[in-house]
């Protein structure tokens, strides 16, 4: 099995085919429990801040609450809207998580950025905007915390790419990648969010569905995937996180 940069990744003894068939259309928290209860070391969420991750996040910090709380990584791009940051700040307030932040190293703004990589890099080379900002922090944050599976916030119903997604798969490093709410609709989780008062940015409710990047995230119209507003006109449909 494929080892991270830090110490071999040791999986529990899973069938994948048996785990998948168990919980596909369990409720995230049959799932999630699941998790927390066969891999007690190595569990990490990935967050962006999204309503679905805060789902998540919800469930593990308020209803779970795991003996070792779950280190959840956010990925500062320098780019985020400040309704994102604001919310980063208010979820550790309200959860008191265990908030793990990774960036570019050495690149404290986005003046900073610019100068050193160019203006508006997303307009030239998307794919490297992508890998300095999102893919190498993550990678390095998920093997510095020798992680050996991870939460994310994606939802079939998301895109059409989406539409065949496991709940759990193996990422291309051998760890376990994990989807709780990936059957669940935008309904259900907005649901939730409201039976549950579960904080949530405020551009939801103002034509964002999926909030990425300031300049590179725009309103979704009616009738549009939830994830039309992402890198709109690039023909993009993942950063590179998830592929």
């Amino acid at each position: 099995m494929t080892q991270s940069t830090q110490s071999p990744i040791q999986l529990p003894n899973v069938d994948l085919d048996e785990l998948n068939q168990r919980y596909n259309t369990a409720h995230p928290k049959d799932v999630i429990a699941w998790c927390v209860e066969n891999i007690p070391t190595g569990l990490v969420q990935t967050s962006a801040f999204n309503v679905d991750d805060l789902v998540i996040t919800d469930i593990l910090y308020r209803d779970l609450k795991p003996t070792t709380p779950v280190p959840v990584i956010f990925l500062d791009t320098l780019y985020h809207f400040p309704q994102t940051l604001e919310l980063v700040a208010k979820a550790v307030e309200v959860y008191k998580m265990d908030l793990k932040t990774y960036k570019i190293p050495d690149v404290e703004s986005r003046e900073a950025f610019a100068a050193k990589y160019g203006d508006a890099l997303w307009d030239t080379d998307i794919q490297q905007f992508h890998h300095l900002t999102k893919i190498e922090p993550l990678q390095r944050g998920l093997a510095e915390l020798n992680t050996v599976a991870w939460f994310t916030g994606r939802r079939r119903d998301q895109a059409v790419t989406r539409a065949e997604m496991p709940i759990f798969e193996l990422d291309g490093n051998g760890r376990l990648k994990v989807n709780p709410i990936a059957s669940w609709t935008r309904k259900e989780t907005w649901a939730y969010v409201h039976e549950h008062g579960v904080i949530y940015n405020p551009l939801h409710d103002q034509g964002y569905p999926s909030i990425g990047d300031e300049p590179i995230t725009t309103r979704v119209a009616e009738g549009e995937d939830e994830r039309a507003g992402r890198w709109r006109g690039t023909g993009k449909t993942e950063c590179g996180i998830h592929i």
